[in-house]
Protein backbone atom coordinates (compact mmCIF):
# COMPACT_ATOMS: atom_id res chain seq x y z
CA UNK A 1 0.00 0.00 0.00
CA UNK A 2 1.20 3.23 -0.90
CA UNK A 3 1.79 6.27 1.41
CA UNK A 4 -0.15 8.76 1.65
CA UNK A 5 2.38 10.85 0.58
CA UNK A 6 3.09 8.88 -3.01
CA UNK A 7 -0.43 8.92 -3.41
CA UNK A 8 -0.78 12.61 -3.71
CA UNK A 9 2.58 12.28 -5.76
CA UNK A 10 0.29 9.95 -7.96
CA UNK A 11 -2.76 11.95 -8.07
CA UNK A 12 -1.54 15.24 -8.09
CA UNK A 13 -4.97 16.85 -9.85
CA UNK A 14 -8.29 16.04 -11.20
CA UNK A 15 -7.15 14.95 -14.70
CA UNK A 16 -4.64 12.35 -12.94
CA UNK A 17 -7.47 10.88 -10.71
CA UNK A 18 -9.63 10.71 -14.28
CA UNK A 19 -6.54 9.17 -16.34
CA UNK A 20 -6.22 6.38 -13.49
CA UNK A 21 -10.37 6.08 -13.56
CA UNK A 22 -10.21 5.20 -17.07
CA UNK A 23 -7.56 2.72 -16.74
CA UNK A 24 -9.33 0.65 -14.43
CA UNK A 25 -12.49 1.10 -16.13
CA UNK A 26 -11.67 0.04 -19.54
CA UNK A 27 -8.19 -1.43 -19.55
CA UNK A 28 -8.25 -1.71 -23.66
CA UNK A 29 -9.86 2.29 -24.15
CA UNK A 30 -13.12 3.69 -23.52
CA UNK A 31 -16.19 1.37 -24.15
CA UNK A 32 -19.92 2.49 -24.02
CA UNK A 33 -20.97 2.16 -20.73
CA UNK A 34 -24.66 1.61 -22.35
CA UNK A 35 -23.78 -1.03 -24.66
CA UNK A 36 -20.77 -1.59 -24.46
CA UNK A 37 -19.51 -0.87 -28.13
CA UNK A 38 -15.68 0.22 -28.08
CA UNK A 39 -15.31 2.31 -31.10
CA UNK A 40 -16.86 5.31 -29.49
CA UNK A 41 -15.46 8.87 -30.36
CA UNK A 42 -13.46 11.33 -27.71
CA UNK A 43 -14.96 14.63 -27.74
CA UNK A 44 -12.03 17.08 -28.46
CA UNK A 45 -14.05 20.34 -27.01
CA UNK A 46 -14.70 18.18 -23.65
CA UNK A 47 -11.93 16.27 -22.43
CA UNK A 48 -12.78 13.04 -20.88
CA UNK A 49 -15.79 12.54 -22.93
CA UNK A 50 -17.12 10.83 -25.81
CA UNK A 51 -19.84 9.63 -27.87
CA UNK A 52 -21.14 6.14 -28.92
CA UNK A 53 -22.70 5.59 -32.07
CA UNK A 54 -23.85 2.29 -32.28
CA UNK A 55 -26.65 0.93 -34.36
CA UNK A 56 -27.02 -1.97 -31.81
CA UNK A 57 -30.08 -2.25 -29.96
CA UNK A 58 -29.46 -2.46 -26.24
CA UNK A 59 -31.58 -3.30 -23.23
CA UNK A 60 -30.32 -1.15 -20.33
CA UNK A 61 -30.74 -2.52 -16.86
CA UNK A 62 -34.23 -0.47 -16.11
CA UNK A 63 -34.97 -2.43 -18.96
CA UNK A 64 -35.49 0.00 -21.50
CA UNK A 65 -34.96 -0.87 -24.94
CA UNK A 66 -31.89 1.87 -26.58
CA UNK A 67 -30.40 2.31 -29.66
CA UNK A 68 -27.13 4.58 -28.97
CA UNK A 69 -27.01 5.83 -32.51
CA UNK A 70 -30.30 8.11 -31.82
CA UNK A 71 -30.46 11.90 -31.61
CA UNK A 72 -26.75 12.00 -32.49
CA UNK A 73 -25.09 9.24 -30.35
CA UNK A 74 -25.23 8.50 -26.91
CA UNK A 75 -22.48 10.73 -24.99
CA UNK A 76 -20.56 9.47 -21.62
CA UNK A 77 -17.89 10.64 -19.59
CA UNK A 78 -15.56 8.71 -17.53
CA UNK A 79 -17.81 8.79 -14.74
CA UNK A 80 -20.94 7.95 -16.09
CA UNK A 81 -22.56 4.70 -14.94
CA UNK A 82 -20.19 4.67 -11.39
CA UNK A 83 -20.95 5.63 -7.54
CA UNK A 84 -19.25 9.32 -9.38
CA UNK A 85 -21.85 10.46 -11.65
CA UNK A 86 -23.61 13.59 -11.57
CA UNK A 87 -21.38 14.14 -8.42
CA UNK A 88 -19.85 18.08 -8.00
CA UNK A 89 -17.32 16.84 -5.41
CA UNK A 90 -13.55 16.38 -6.68
CA UNK A 91 -12.47 13.29 -7.70
CA UNK A 92 -9.19 13.74 -5.43
CA UNK A 93 -11.54 13.82 -2.66
CA UNK A 94 -13.17 10.47 -3.13
CA UNK A 95 -10.24 8.78 -4.25
CA UNK A 96 -8.15 10.12 -0.87
CA UNK A 97 -11.22 9.13 1.20
CA UNK A 98 -11.35 5.74 -0.54
CA UNK A 99 -7.61 5.29 0.84
CA UNK A 100 -8.07 6.29 4.32
CA UNK A 101 -11.14 3.49 4.86
CA UNK A 102 -8.53 0.90 2.76
CA UNK A 103 -5.47 1.55 5.75
CA UNK A 104 -6.56 0.24 8.96
CA UNK A 105 -7.93 -3.12 8.81
CA UNK A 106 -10.50 -2.04 11.59
CA UNK A 107 -11.79 0.89 9.14
CA UNK A 108 -12.26 4.85 9.81
CA UNK A 109 -15.10 6.16 10.80
CA UNK A 110 -16.60 9.06 8.26
CA UNK A 111 -16.01 11.82 11.58
CA UNK A 112 -11.89 10.76 11.92
CA UNK A 113 -11.97 10.77 7.89
CA UNK A 114 -13.24 14.40 7.95
CA UNK A 115 -11.10 15.78 10.55
CA UNK A 116 -7.73 14.14 8.99
CA UNK A 117 -8.93 16.17 5.96
CA UNK A 118 -10.52 19.11 6.96
CA UNK A 119 -9.05 19.61 10.25
CA UNK A 120 -11.03 20.24 13.86
CA UNK A 121 -12.31 23.72 12.60
CA UNK A 122 -12.94 23.87 9.00
CA UNK A 123 -16.36 24.44 9.07
CA UNK A 124 -16.68 22.09 6.27
CA UNK A 125 -19.83 19.52 6.24
CA UNK A 126 -19.05 16.41 7.53
CA UNK A 127 -21.87 14.89 5.82
CA UNK A 128 -20.06 15.28 2.33
CA UNK A 129 -17.52 12.70 3.95
CA UNK A 130 -19.91 10.13 5.15
CA UNK A 131 -21.64 10.44 1.96
CA UNK A 132 -18.90 9.24 -0.07
CA UNK A 133 -18.05 6.36 2.44
CA UNK A 134 -21.20 5.24 2.30
CA UNK A 135 -21.02 5.05 -1.48
CA UNK A 136 -17.63 3.50 -1.76
CA UNK A 137 -19.10 0.80 0.29
CA UNK A 138 -22.12 0.02 -1.61
CA UNK A 139 -19.63 -0.12 -4.28
CA UNK A 140 -17.72 -2.74 -2.73
CA UNK A 141 -20.01 -5.23 -3.02
CA UNK A 142 -19.73 -8.71 -4.44
CA UNK A 143 -15.89 -8.50 -5.21
CA UNK A 144 -15.64 -11.89 -4.32
CA UNK A 145 -17.99 -13.92 -5.96
CA UNK A 146 -18.50 -17.92 -4.33
CA UNK A 147 -18.87 -20.56 -4.67
CA UNK A 148 -15.84 -21.45 -2.45
CA UNK A 149 -13.70 -24.71 -2.73
CA UNK A 150 -11.54 -26.57 -0.47
CA UNK A 151 -12.07 -26.08 2.87
CA UNK A 152 -15.08 -23.95 3.71
CA UNK A 153 -15.78 -22.85 7.44
CA UNK A 154 -20.00 -21.37 7.53
CA UNK A 155 -20.80 -19.38 11.10
CA UNK A 156 -23.43 -17.09 12.26
CA UNK A 157 -22.90 -14.63 14.50
CA UNK A 158 -25.43 -11.85 16.23
CA UNK A 159 -24.02 -8.24 15.75
CA UNK A 160 -25.10 -5.11 17.54
CA UNK A 161 -25.49 -4.28 21.57
CA UNK A 162 -28.11 -6.54 23.90
CA UNK A 163 -31.45 -6.24 24.23
CA UNK A 164 -31.59 -5.57 28.37
CA UNK A 165 -28.83 -2.79 27.47
CA UNK A 166 -30.59 -0.52 25.26
CA UNK A 167 -32.73 2.37 26.31
CA UNK A 168 -36.57 1.45 26.79
CA UNK A 169 -38.07 2.86 24.08
CA UNK A 170 -35.33 0.95 21.75
CA UNK A 171 -36.11 -2.13 23.79
CA UNK A 172 -36.74 -4.77 20.35
CA UNK A 173 -38.14 -7.64 22.69
CA UNK A 174 -37.20 -10.68 21.02
CA UNK A 175 -35.92 -13.74 21.86
CA UNK A 176 -32.99 -15.30 20.04
CA UNK A 177 -29.88 -13.25 19.89
CA UNK A 178 -30.86 -10.79 22.39
CA UNK A 179 -32.33 -8.72 19.52
CA UNK A 180 -28.90 -8.18 17.92
CA UNK A 181 -28.56 -8.53 13.91
CA UNK A 182 -27.81 -11.85 12.78
CA UNK A 183 -25.31 -11.98 10.02
CA UNK A 184 -24.25 -15.51 8.77
CA UNK A 185 -20.31 -15.95 6.48
CA UNK A 186 -18.63 -18.41 4.86
CA UNK A 187 -14.61 -18.41 4.22
CA UNK A 188 -12.58 -20.49 2.36
CA UNK A 189 -9.53 -21.26 4.73
CA UNK A 190 -6.91 -19.40 3.75
CA UNK A 191 -9.14 -17.43 1.59
CA UNK A 192 -11.90 -14.93 0.72
CA UNK A 193 -14.70 -13.97 2.80
CA UNK A 194 -18.23 -13.26 1.87
CA UNK A 195 -21.36 -12.67 4.69
CA UNK A 196 -24.89 -11.10 4.44
CA UNK A 197 -27.75 -9.77 7.36
CA UNK A 198 -30.46 -12.81 7.75
CA UNK A 199 -33.50 -12.27 8.97
CA UNK A 200 -33.87 -16.29 10.75
CA UNK A 201 -31.31 -19.22 11.48
CA UNK A 202 -34.19 -21.44 10.52
CA UNK A 203 -32.59 -24.53 7.96
CA UNK A 204 -34.42 -23.08 4.84
CA UNK A 205 -32.40 -20.00 5.17
CA UNK A 206 -29.13 -21.68 6.27
CA UNK A 207 -29.16 -24.27 3.52
CA UNK A 208 -30.28 -21.13 1.32
CA UNK A 209 -26.89 -19.40 2.02
CA UNK A 210 -24.86 -22.79 2.42
CA UNK A 211 -26.29 -23.62 -1.57
CA UNK A 212 -24.73 -19.93 -3.37
CA UNK A 213 -21.98 -19.81 -1.36
CA UNK A 214 -19.82 -23.52 -1.52
CA UNK A 215 -19.13 -25.44 -4.45
CA UNK A 216 -20.38 -29.04 -5.38
CA UNK A 217 -16.39 -30.13 -5.06
CA UNK A 218 -15.92 -28.96 -1.90
CA UNK A 219 -13.41 -31.23 0.16
CA UNK A 220 -14.82 -29.97 3.84
CA UNK A 221 -17.63 -27.84 5.04
CA UNK A 222 -16.75 -26.72 8.59
CA UNK A 223 -19.83 -25.83 11.11
CA UNK A 224 -20.85 -25.36 14.65
CA UNK A 225 -23.53 -27.98 16.18
CA UNK A 226 -26.51 -25.77 14.42
CA UNK A 227 -29.68 -28.05 13.91
CA UNK A 228 -29.59 -26.22 10.47
CA UNK A 229 -26.85 -27.33 9.30
CA UNK A 230 -27.96 -31.07 9.52
CA UNK A 231 -28.74 -31.80 6.16
CA UNK A 232 -26.00 -30.82 4.56
CA UNK A 233 -24.10 -34.37 4.55
CA UNK A 234 -26.95 -35.63 3.51
CA UNK A 235 -27.21 -33.52 0.38
CA UNK A 236 -23.70 -34.87 -0.87
CA UNK A 237 -20.99 -32.44 0.89
CA UNK A 238 -18.72 -33.76 3.21
CA UNK A 239 -19.64 -31.94 6.44
CA UNK A 240 -17.98 -31.90 9.68
CA UNK A 241 -19.18 -30.10 12.83
CA UNK A 242 -17.17 -28.72 16.34
CA UNK A 243 -18.85 -28.82 19.22
CA UNK A 244 -18.11 -25.39 20.80
CA UNK A 245 -21.14 -26.44 23.79
CA UNK A 246 -18.86 -29.13 24.55
CA UNK A 247 -16.11 -26.87 24.99
CA UNK A 248 -14.66 -28.48 21.67
CA UNK A 249 -12.66 -25.97 19.77
CA UNK A 250 -10.19 -27.88 17.44
CA UNK A 251 -10.05 -31.59 15.96
CA UNK A 252 -7.33 -31.99 13.40
CA UNK A 253 -8.28 -29.51 10.76
CA UNK A 254 -11.67 -29.30 11.70
CA UNK A 255 -12.31 -25.70 13.09
CA UNK A 256 -14.39 -22.10 12.43
CA UNK A 257 -10.92 -20.64 13.69
CA UNK A 258 -11.00 -18.77 10.24
CA UNK A 259 -14.55 -17.44 10.51
CA UNK A 260 -14.47 -16.77 13.91
CA UNK A 261 -11.40 -14.42 13.52
CA UNK A 262 -13.28 -12.02 11.07
CA UNK A 263 -15.52 -11.97 13.32
CA UNK A 264 -13.69 -10.50 16.00
CA UNK A 265 -12.48 -8.25 13.69
CA UNK A 266 -15.62 -6.89 12.50
CA UNK A 267 -17.31 -6.67 15.25
CA UNK A 268 -13.72 -4.71 17.09
CA UNK A 269 -13.89 -2.29 14.49
CA UNK A 270 -17.58 -1.90 14.84
CA UNK A 271 -17.40 -1.18 18.73
CA UNK A 272 -14.08 0.73 18.41
CA UNK A 273 -14.17 2.75 15.66
CA UNK A 274 -17.67 3.35 14.08
CA UNK A 275 -19.61 2.54 17.97
CA UNK A 276 -23.01 2.02 16.58
CA UNK A 277 -23.87 0.63 12.88
CA UNK A 278 -27.61 0.94 12.33
CA UNK A 279 -29.11 -3.37 11.06
CA UNK A 280 -30.09 -0.98 8.05
CA UNK A 281 -26.42 0.11 7.30
CA UNK A 282 -25.13 -2.78 8.10
CA UNK A 283 -24.78 -4.99 4.95
CA UNK A 284 -22.33 -2.07 3.79
CA UNK A 285 -20.06 -2.59 6.60
CA UNK A 286 -19.83 -6.07 5.79
CA UNK A 287 -19.07 -4.63 1.77
CA UNK A 288 -16.40 -2.63 3.78
CA UNK A 289 -14.92 -5.35 6.26
CA UNK A 290 -14.95 -8.11 3.50
CA UNK A 291 -13.26 -6.29 0.90
CA UNK A 292 -10.36 -5.26 3.07
CA UNK A 293 -10.08 -9.12 4.17
CA UNK A 294 -10.31 -10.46 0.76
CA UNK A 295 -7.64 -7.80 -0.32
CA UNK A 296 -5.20 -7.95 2.52
CA UNK A 297 -2.48 -9.45 0.39
CA UNK A 298 -2.99 -7.37 -2.64
CA UNK A 299 -0.72 -3.96 -3.20
CA UNK A 300 -3.14 -3.15 -5.39
CA UNK A 301 -6.52 -2.81 -3.01
CA UNK A 302 -7.44 1.04 -4.12
CA UNK A 303 -6.88 0.16 -7.39
CA UNK A 304 -8.87 -3.15 -7.07
CA UNK A 305 -12.02 -0.54 -5.80
CA UNK A 306 -11.97 1.55 -8.64
CA UNK A 307 -12.84 -1.68 -10.55
CA UNK A 308 -16.31 -2.16 -8.86
CA UNK A 309 -17.01 1.75 -9.00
Amino acid sequence: MKTLARFDELLPDEDACKRLLIAMRWPNGPECPRCGNSKVYALKARPFHWVCKSGEQTTTLDGETVVCAKNGGYRFSVITHTIFQDTKIPLKLWFKIAYLMLQSKKGMSALQIHRTIFGEDSGSDYRTSWYICTRLRAAMKGDVLPPFSGIVEIDETGVGGKDKNRHWNKKQHVTGLSGKTTVIGAISRKGNVTCKVIEKTDASTLDGFVRKTVSGSVDLVVTDEHRGYDHLKADGLPHETIAHSAGEYVRGNVHTNSIESFWALLKRGIVGTFHNVSKDYLPLYLNEFSFRHNHRKDPNMFEALLQNV
